[in-house]
């Protein structure tokens, strides 16, 4: 998939659907199961933390090839 094709499916309605049935959930979740939310939070933020350090350096990574590009 491009990154084009990928833009164009996260403009879609589809993925509006998509976003706003998953904030839905989100928020179901966190009114009715709170105290199991707030008990997850902590491994929720150490599982987080590899995830963002991935996506992260994969972004910096595409930065630095533009900026490569870019120079003389």
């Amino acid at each position: 998939m491009t990154t084009s094709e990928v833009r164009g499916l996260l403009r879609s309605r589809l993925a509006w659907v998509i976003s706003l049935s998953v904030a839905a959930l989100g928020v179901y979740l966190f009114f009715t199961h709170t105290g199991h939310v707030v008990s997850a939070l902590p491994y929720l933020i150490l599982l987080l933390c590899p995830l963002l350090h991935l996506f992260g350096h994969r972004h910096r990574h595409e930065n630095e090839r533009e900026h490569r590009h870019e120079s003389p």
